[in-house]
């Protein structure tokens, strides 16, 4: 009896854990020299999974997807899935502790610690990220290109294909120093334009094709740098 008690009793801790953790909450990150603001939602998926976005208007970041989100009782740990805008200021992370309606905790980038305290104001607004889209036909296959940076030539190959249901895939590589196969989480086909985006890596392309797909002349995004590059289609 004593043991069904305790699981009751344990159960319903992390029931209220849960409850207390879920929402929009609002508030100030006091980092030296000035206040940033700071909304976090937070929420449980379909498959109890928890899920989260970020808004920090001082440093250009809307709807920025959470990660490693955990939960232990009143603890709550979770990170920034990209590095915040175009890379400009590094890994995010938090801690924090959940009190009623209150949220405080540290705010660490790089070595750097500041203090935040957030309240709740509603229900969650979780910003889901967007998902990839279908590339046209004429697009599948592989493109190869290369720009200049910094003093020296990177050569880019980018293959293009179709993921049946699930939106194009990519293979991403850019030769430089080193080779960098570029983990992409996003590809979208709008018109004539197409964008390619390695959230983790900070770098990107996005360019205009035309009918017979033999080229794109775009740009590759490298934080806050950007370069032109036409790709042509490998023979």
């Amino acid at each position: 009896m004593r043991i069904i008690l305790t699981f009751l009793f344990v159960s319903a801790l992390v029931c209220r854990a849960e409850e207390t953790a879920s929402g929009r909450w609002e508030g100030l990150i006091a980092i030296p020299g000035r206040e940033l603001k700071l909304i976090v939602d937070l929420a449980q998926d379909n498959g109890g999974v928890w899920i989260g976005s970020v808004i920090v208007p001082g440093l250009d970041v809307k709807g920025a997807a959470l990660s490693d989100i955990a939960l232990n009782g009143p603890d709550l740990t979770f990170a920034i899935k990209s590095a915040l805008g175009a890379q400009r200021v590094g890994p995010i992370s938090f801690k924090a502790r959940a009190n009623g309606t209150k949220l405080s905790g540290d705010f660490i980038q790089g070595g750097n610690t500041a203090p935040f305290a957030l309240e709740k104001t509603g229900p969650p607004q979780v910003e889901l990220p967007p998902r990839s889209t279908a590339i046209a036909k004429e697009l599948e296959g592989e493109w190869k290109g290369e720009y200049e940076l910094l003093g020296y030539t990177r050569h880019v190959t980018i293959k293009l294909g179709n993921r049946a249901g699930e939106g194009a895939s990519v293979e991403f590589v850019v030769i430089g120093k080193r080779t960098n196969n570029l983990p992409v989480d996003l590809v979208t086909q709008e018109g004539d334009f197409l964008t390619i985006d390695s959230h983790d890596s900070g770098m990107g392309y996005e360019g205009r094709f035309k009918k017979d797909a033999r080229e794109i002349n775009g740009t590759i995004i490298q934080g806050s740098i950007e370069v032109p590059l036409v790709l042509r289609r490998a023979k």
